[in-house]
């Protein structure tokens, strides 16, 4: 066996200021990575704690973004919050922050100020819009940069409509675009030995996002609907469905086997791709009359001896047992205490990923972060006193 190599971030440190899920993600996968990683919440939570489906102090989206980090509840609304900020921050190798533009520097912890005291400091700033410009004030959330950056426009149904995508895209593609600028950012300080400030803004990320359909838009003077090859949808089975293509004639003549339709490849209607976009509604009525006389696993059968592209409509019950997620090693159980057990997904392609960790509580970790940065014990406990530190208290779970 080969020797077992210590993960790329093991021993970097990292301040986790943001909220919500870009800044959060971006954290999370330097964290996935080998990072140390402390989570910054006000004395409310990070908001992405009252999102979507929620368990007492935690939800899917904080527990998806924040497990195995270290978490510390400080009140920056105070000058001695504010002063224990900064102090973490001077200790740290990566910030990463969401507040609107200005927030950070009011609160003493914006990057000219930091990277006076610290020059290796990788500075992330996150934002709706941007530093600067006519929209940096403007209030941003996932659905409005949906709206606003052209990705509703481009998922638009077959009469035209726009229509949200059903993720929250605009933040995961900003975490995911901030995470690779951290990362070269980092290696440019290997290099040089200077920190440099990272600036990614939701409205560049879903813009770079659909760099092809804005191409293509360029190039037709508007963006096609539907799919580019026909046949290319999905078919309801007897006990499902299946999603079912053919990009060119070849791909076409071994659906035509599958199918035990040679008659197919004989009609002047379906000879070329342009032929078959053409007649795409018989190709469809056809099919859907077909695949609704037989099973999902039947049809995926025949499908797979002729190597046609096709995949089972999956639920997530189903993704979890795919045959090939269980070879990958995909899904984790996580325990979240107050929760329970959560199906995480790590980042892809780390070797010797880290074991799954629940995400803190609010200020799971406060006294001990504060201990390791170096805060006496009596100031300590004068934070705590005063509000401006919480610790969470342990609870025990039964087993």
């Amino acid at each position: 066996m080969g020797a077992k190599f210590s993960l790329p971030f093991s021993g970097l440190r990292v301040l986790d200021v943001s909220q919500g899920i870009a800044g959060p993600y971006c954290a999370e996968m330097l964290w996935q990575q080998g990072a140390e990683v402390i989570k910054i919440d006000p004395p409310e939570g990070d908001w992405g704690r009252n999102i979507g489906v929620v368990r007492g102090r935690q939800s899917a989206t904080s527990v998806s973004y924040n497990a195995g980090k270290k978490g510390i509840c400080l009140d920056a609304r105070k000058e001695a919050g504010r002063r224990i900020l900064r102090k973490l921050a001077i200790q740290t190798d990566v910030l990463i922050q969401n507040f609107r533009p200005g927030v950070a520097e009011r609160l003493g912890i914006g990057f000219e100020t930091l990277a006076a005291q610290r020059p290796g400091l990788v500075y992330v700033s996150i934002s709706g819009y941007g530093q600067d410009g006519p929209y940096a004030d403007a209030p941003a959330s996932d659905s409005v940069i949906q709206a606003d950056s052209g990705l509703m426009f481009s998922n638009q149904d077959t009469d035209r409509n726009p229509r949200r995508v059903g993720l929250l895209l605009a933040d995961i593609s900003t975490g995911l675009y901030a995470a690779q600028l951290t990362a070269a950012a980092l290696y440019a300080r290997l290099k040089n030995g200077v920190g440099s400030h990272v600036k990614i803004s939701l409205f560049e990320a879903c813009a770079a996002l659909q760099s092809n359909d804005i191409a293509t838009h360029s190039i037709a003077g508007e963006r096609p609907t539907g799919a580019v090859s026909a046949p290319n949808g999905v078919f309801a089975t007897v006990d499902g469905a299946l999603s079912v293509l053919a990009l060119n004639n070849d791909q076409f003549a071994r659906l035509c086997r599958a199918l035990s339709l040679p008659q197919w490849l004989e009609d002047a209607r379906f000879k070329t791709n342009a032929d078959r976009l053409k007649n795409r509604d018989v190709l469809h009525a056809e099919l859907t009359g077909l695949m609704a006389k037989a099973t999902t696993a039947l049809w995926a059968e025949r499908l797979k001896a002729e190597d046609v592209l096709h995949a089972e409509v999956r639920d997530y019950a189903s993704l979890i047992t795919h045959p090939q997620a269980k070879h990958l090693g995909l899904f984790k159980t996580l325990h979240q205490p107050g929760v329970g057990e959560v199906q995480f997904v790590g980042m892809p392609g780390v070797a010797n990923p880290r074991a799954a960790i629940a995400a803190p509580d609010i200020g799971q970790h406060s006294v001990e972060i504060l201990q390791a940065a170096g805060v006496p014990k009596s100031e300590v406990d004068s934070l705590l006193e005063a509000g401006v530190v919480r610790q969470a208290e342990i609870v025990l779970e039964k087993v």
